[in-house]
Formats: structure tokens, sequence, C-alpha cells
């Protein structure tokens, strides 16, 4: 059974840990089974709706004007001077293969600047349609923030084209306009990881082909009397965002789990000039917010060539297999669910308890894994793996950034988080998921099953084969009808397995309805009785797990029948 801790530390998880807080993986080229950068995100907020967001390449006449609303809220802003030209951009990518992502970390709450328009969100799409390049990317981003001004708390940014991957930790400056930041490249053959905690601790500050940053990043600290070493030993984590138990056990903890995982239980990375391997359990205490001097390296190098099914899966995690397992104590239940309603914490006779927050969650808008290919033209080579809701019963399906139009059950404005809509693809995965979490060891595997199925057919066979037919129309300049052929197969695809999912969660009702499991022959069809086609035929009952017996059979109020 996992650790808790009792202790009114506990509650800086509520505030580090914030219960709509995001993963993201980061993959550089060489790290990857393909060569592709990758980057991985799950917007985990319980107010966001999962949906694909288009936006066409646009031009604009000299003066035009561009209004702002908060991402997550909607709230309008300001307003700010639009470019002649922006690119197309679908979901968190461009056209050029530019993929950018985020968590959120909160930071000083001196360092909001509240009549800032720039908020985190619109920093991210707004650069997506200016930038083409990971590094024009963070030069926009800065030069959007400190131009308009950065109302929204810390963030890690995700920044990739093809070529190379950044890490990038930025917080605003309160009252004074604009943001301190710095962004470190990652080195090509490794991995990074990032969770609600700002990662960059000291960085190089004489190596801009690898290190970028704010020319006011330390001194803009002294200024505010919260440094006083030398620039040297300056940290940006410790000085901008301290690290605390919930820093740690809510946040660098699913950092943590990626890398044991892609590490297959191994950190191999650089220190003073050498590289070490040490086992991942060397930081566990670490991770789970027992021992916060050690610091957890910023990069990896996995154990093997990373995959986008890796990555997917990486997503999917909760804690299984180690000390912060949610499946393995009584807060799952009888059926091994690995999540726990919000809050994150409790109180009960005066201690004050936390549960873990991994990264698979049940309030994920959407998650995505995207692709910049470096090796096939830019038309081809952006794609887009999205997905709605909880990542560890849903499924990813391949839309290309050059498209002409996204699939309806993805398109803007089909439902919203407060509006069901039956062809939209966020409800259809929550009732998946919602039908699961009644009993999860039976029923997530059937999900599992069905969206491992599809996503190895599309990253083995489907993909290739629409690679290579879109490239070759691109070399032979036929790139309308490339863009018309990989618009076809985005929307198809897509509302393939839209309607697939439908039909899983019809068998879910019926393989699992009332507790009971009804059993299927090799072709899926139901086994039933030699008395006809509606007698199921070797049912089986759920039942509950050892671990929720025994806490029953502990219960002063459980109904005991001893035999005599």
């Amino acid at each position: 059974m996992r650790k808790f801790l009792c202790t009114i530390l506990a509650l800086a998880l509520l505030a580090a840990g914030r219960t709509d807080a995001c993963t993201n993986v980061i993959v550089t080229p060489g790290a990857s089974a393909d060569g592709s950068s990758i980057i991985s995100y799950a917007a985990d907020s319980h107010m966001l709706f999962g949906e694909l967001y288009f936006r066409p390449a646009g031009r604009f006449a000299a003066g035009s004007r561009l209004a702002i609303r908060e991402w997550d809220t909607g709230k309008p802003l300001g307003s700010i001077a639009q470019v002649e030209r922006t690119w197309q951009t679908v979901g968190n990518m461009n056209e050029h293969q530019l993929i950018i992502g985020e968590t959120t970390w909160g930071g000083r709450e001196e360092q909001v600047n509240a009549d800032g328009v720039m908020d985190y969100g619109s920093l991210i799409y707004i650069t997506l349609q200016r930038a083409r390049t990971a590094r024009e990317a963070i030069q926009t981003i800065v030069d959007l923030a400190n131009t308009y001004g950065y109302p929204s708390e810390g963030e890690t940014f995700s920044i990739a084209d093809p070529q190379e991957a950044w890490v990038m930790d930025l917080v605003g400056k309160g009252s004074e306009k604009g943001i301190v930041w710095v962004a470190r490249r990652i080195p090509d053959g490794y991995i990074c990881a990032h969770a609600n905690q700002a990662r960059i601790t000291r960085f190089p500050q004489d190596d801009p082909e690898n290190c970028l940053f704010a020319p006011d990043v330390i001194s803009f600290a002294r200024e505010q009397g919260w440094y006083e070493g030398s620039d040297a030993d300056f940290s940006f984590r410790d000085v901008y965002n301290p690290l605390d138990f919930g820093g740690a056990r809510a946040c660098d903890a699913r950092a943590w789990s990626a890398f044991n995982i892609l590490g297959k239980g191994t950190f191999t990375y650089e220190e003073n000039g050498q590289t070490v391997s040490r086992p991942a359990a060397d930081w566990l205490d670490y991770a789970m917010g027992y021992d916060l001097q050690g610091e957890m390296p910023l990069w990896i190098k996995p154990a093997g060539k990373v995959s986008v099914k890796d990555v997917a899966d990486v997503m999917r995690d909760h804690y299984e297999g180690t000390p912060m397992d949610m499946t393995t104590d009584i807060g799952a239940g009888g059926n091994a669910l690995p999540y726990r309603w919000r809050p994150m914490g409790f109180d009960w006779e005066g201690k004050h308890f936390v549960n873990e927050r991994a990264i698979a969650t049940q309030q994920t808008g959407f998650w995505f894994v995207a692709q910049a290919r470096g090796w096939l033209p830019d038309e081809v080579g952006a794609l887009i793996w999205f997905g709605c809701d909880d990542a560890a019963t849903s499924y990813l399906t391949p839309v290309y950034a050059n498209t002409r139009a996204v699939p309806e059950c993805l398109r803007e404005g089909n439902g919203d988080i407060l509006h069901y809509s039956p062809t939209s693809q966020f409800w259809m995965c929550n009732r998946v998921a919602n039908a699961c979490y009644k009993m999860y060891d039976r029923m997530a595997p059937v999900a599992r099953e069905a969206a491992d199925r599809f996503e190895r057919d599309q990253l083995e066979r489907a993909v290739p084969e629409m690679d290579a037919r879109l490239a070759k129309l691109v070399e032979r300049g036929r790139i309308r009808k490339a863009r018309k052929l990989m618009t076809k197969y985005s929307v198809e695809t897509a509302q393939k397995q839209f309607a697939a999912w439908t039909k899983l969660e019809e068998l879910l009702l019926v393989k699992f309805i009332d507790g009971n499991i009804k059993a299927q022959a090799e072709d899926g069809s139901f086994l039933h009785t030699e008395h006809g086609p509606g007698f199921p035929d070797k049912l089986e009952y759920g039942g509950y797990n050892d671990i929720w017996k025994a806490a029953v059979a502990r219960d002063p109020h459980a109904a005991i029948l001893e035999s005599k």
C-alpha cells in the first residue's frame, strides 16, 4: 500500500499541483524510432473541451488588429497588431512542422501581470501562426509577451521543429510588462519531460547555440530581493518556482515516471562532461516529496529508440508498478480504479491526506502526440495524433497539419463542456471512460485493446502508405491534390474510428451490464446456450479484488457470516 504524507505540508500540493495540471514529453530526432521530433501534451482542465482547433493560413491588411481572449476562460483581454501573413495551424502544430505544448506551474503570485494581453494559450496558438522554427517560436513568444504583457502564471513550454527540440521556462514580471525566461535545447538523442513544475535550474550563460534567456532573468530576481548569490549559481527554478512537497509529488513525479518508463528503470544523463547511468529508484524519494535535495536530470537518454506508440502509452500511465501505483490501495476500490475524484486532498481526524496525480487523469480535455518529420516535405511531415478525454481509455487519430478541414467529430463548436453532442469525439470518449470507471480492471483493458489495435494499424500500415503517396505527389508539384488526399484520409480515418468507438460503448454496456460479464467468441459474438441467442452462456461475475475484500473484512460494520 502506497504512502501518504500526513502533515500540513501536504497542503502545498493543492497550490503547486493544480487539479487542472498537464504533462508533456519531448523526444528529440536522435532519440525517436523514426527520426522525428515528438511532443506529447495532455490539456488536463476540468473546463476544457476536446476539439481540434483549425486556423487556415491568412493574409491581412496593414493596420489590422487581432482580438485576444484568454484561452481557457474566454475572457476578453484586448487586441494586438496582426501580421501580414499567418501560417495554417491544426491543434498545437502548424504547416511548417512547428509544435508547441505547455504545462502551468504557477510561481510567485506577485509575478502575474493583471493588465497583460497575451495569456499562455494565446502565446501558443498565435506563435504557431507566426513562426516557422523552434528558435523563431522562442523569439516570437518573448516579443509578444514583452510587447503586450503576460497575465498568466508561470509556464514551461515544449517547442520543437524537425531538427531540434527545446524546453522553455517563463513567468511574468508583475507590474512590469514582460517575462523572465530561460530556454534550453535538448541534446539530440535525449528526451525531456515536465509536469507543472519549473524544470530548468542552473544553465549555461555563454552558449547561445544551446541556451537562450532573458537579459534580466538574474538581475530582475536581485531587484526583487529573491536572489543574492553569484550569477553562475543562479537557478531559475529555485528562484521563480521553488520546489516543495507538492511540486515534487504532484508534478515532478510525473516527469520521473515518464523517464522511468522510457529509460526502463535507468536514468542516463550527462554530468560534468561524463555520461552517468543510475537507477531511476535513486530519485524515487525525490519524486515522492520525501527528499528534495537531489536534482532530477532535466533530460535523459532513453533505453531505446522511442516511437509514437511508446509516448502515447506513457501518457496513459498511473504509476503502475511503482510505490505510487494508483491501482493498489483501498482508494482504488474493489476494481483497481486509478482515479480519485477531486479535490486531491482530504482531512480526517486532524490530519491531511493527499491522493496521487498521475499522467493519465479523468479531467483531460484533449491530448496529442505530434510529430515533426524532417525526412518528409513540410506539406506531409507535419502530423498530429489527436485524442479526447482520459488518455488511458481513449485513442489517438492521425491528422495531417496541412489538411483543408478537420473531422466533424473534432470540429470546433460540435458540442461543448456544457452541451452534449452525439457526434462529438470528446463526448463519446467520455461515455467509454465513464463506463470503464465502474469496473475498471475488467472494462478498461477492452478499451485499451481497441485503441492499441487502431493505433498500431495506423502507425505500422496506414500512415506510412499515405506518407508515400503524398510525398510522391508533392515531388511532382501536385500539392493541391496532396492536400485533398490527406484531408480525405484524416477526416475519414477519424470518422471511421469515431463510429467504432460508438460501437465500443455499446459493447461495454452489453458485455458488463450490472456487473455481469458475458463471454465472447473469437469473432466478437456473445456466447449463448443451446436454448437460443438471447440466453448467455459462461456468464461470469466481476466481483472485487483482494485489497477491497481485506478492507471490508476489517470494517466493524461489515456483515460477516462464518461457517460453523
